[in-house]
């Protein structure tokens, strides 16, 4: 599988990115061998993450993501986490 993510950094700001291990790149940004980006930022926090069975998919996904501004990345993690908390109580 392949994820599209988003980070939320120690300075309180979001980080969005893809991988095909996001056990392994999260690891790796917190242990400062990431992204440029979260190195100085760290510890950082998974908050939101998209499964795609293609590279190119889980790309194209990070690209619209980028493209929002921080109040709609934080409505999407918002949705998620909603959605996820229905399903648990089901």
């Amino acid at each position: 599988m392949n994820y599209t993510y988003l980070l939320l950094c120690a300075d309180n700001s979001l980080y969005c990115g893809w991988t095909n291990d996001l056990e392994k790149r999260l690891k790796a940004h917190n242990d400062g061998t990431g992204a440029k980006y979260t190195r100085p930022r760290r510890p950082v926090r998974l908050v939101y993450a998209e499964a795609f069975e293609t590279k190119q998919e889980a790309q194209r996904r990070e690209v619209q993501i980028k493209r929002l501004s921080r109040w709609e990345k934080l409505a999407l993690i918002e949705r998620k986490k909603q959605a996820e908390s229905k399903t648990a109580d089901t």
